[in-house]
């Protein structure tokens, strides 16, 4: 009751916002009424997204484990950087959780430019959709899943996060981002790409993962495609905080990562 009267305040101040400028500009058009009403409807819904983000966390429904030393199994997920980087960030993410979203708009590009792109690090993607308050968000995994397998990951990654509220229909992203579309549909209906999530989300919640995004850092073993991890990151957190946790295990890690 208490979202929905915050609600309810908040459209009131937006909808007396043309009202105040009615007397300096005259009558505001429909038009420009119709645009502030939409405007509003989207605000509104993010904030309920939001709140149902936070109120799923407090909740604690994915028993967690110590966030430090937890053994992940990164096999084939995909990764940028350099293959050989002495340190990993893995990333559990949501392509329809806000926080994620945020995370990828304004944070993500950051660190791909201070510390992918120079090689110091390498950036592990693992699905982790919180299927019981994001519908979309396991389906959306497959066909991030599914444009991989035809060359376009990322690009497909970029999209869905830069198009969070309008996820479906999946075959429009397909195209703009030039796939076969037969094919990726063909995929779509696979399950092989499903299995793939579910292992993705099965590694998450043995690391303790209880909500998105939430990233860990750990230091490369060339021997084996599993690591352990050093540090833990919950949340859409600013650029500061990962490079604190990054210089820190840049500046600490064994020599045999060097």
């Amino acid at each position: 009751m208490k979202y929905h009267f915050l609600s309810w305040l908040a459209l009131f101040g937006l909808l007396g916002a043309p009202a105040m400028a009615q007397g300096k500009t005259g009558q505001p058009s429909i038009e420009d009424l119709g645009d502030e009403i939409q405007a509003l409807k989207q605000t509104v819904k993010t904030m309920e997204q939001e709140i149902q983000e936070i109120k799923y966390l407090l909740q604690d429904r994915i028993p967690t484990t110590p966030p430090q030393n937890a053994i992940l199994d990164l096999g084939n997920s995909p990764f940028q950087g350099k293959s050989d980087a002495a340190l990993i960030l893995v990333e559990f993410s949501d392509y329809q959780c806000p926080f994620c979203a945020r995370y990828a708009r304004e944070t993500a590009p950051l660190i791909k430019k201070e510390y992918i792109e120079t090689g110091k690090i390498k950036h592990v993607y693992v699905d982790f959709p919180l299927e019981s308050i994001h519908p979309l968000a396991f389906k959306a995994a497959e066909a991030a899943n599914c444009a991989g397998e035809q060359g376009k990951y990322w690009e497909m990654h970029s999209r869905l996060f830069a198009n969070q509220q309008k996820l479906e229909p999946w075959t429009a992203h397909a195209l703009a981002i030039g796939l076969d579309v037969s094919r990726f549909e063909a995929c779509l209906n696979d399950a092989h790409q499903a299995e793939a999530v579910r292992l993705n989300l099965a590694e998450g919640k043995k690391a303790g993962v209880g909500g998105t995004p939430t990233f860990f850092l750990a230091y490369a073993d060339p021997k084996s495609s599993s690591v352990r991890t050093i540090t833990k990151l919950s949340g859409a957190q600013p650029f500061a905080a990962f490079k604190s946790a990054i210089d820190k295990m840049l500046a600490e890690r064994p020599a045999t990562n060097k």
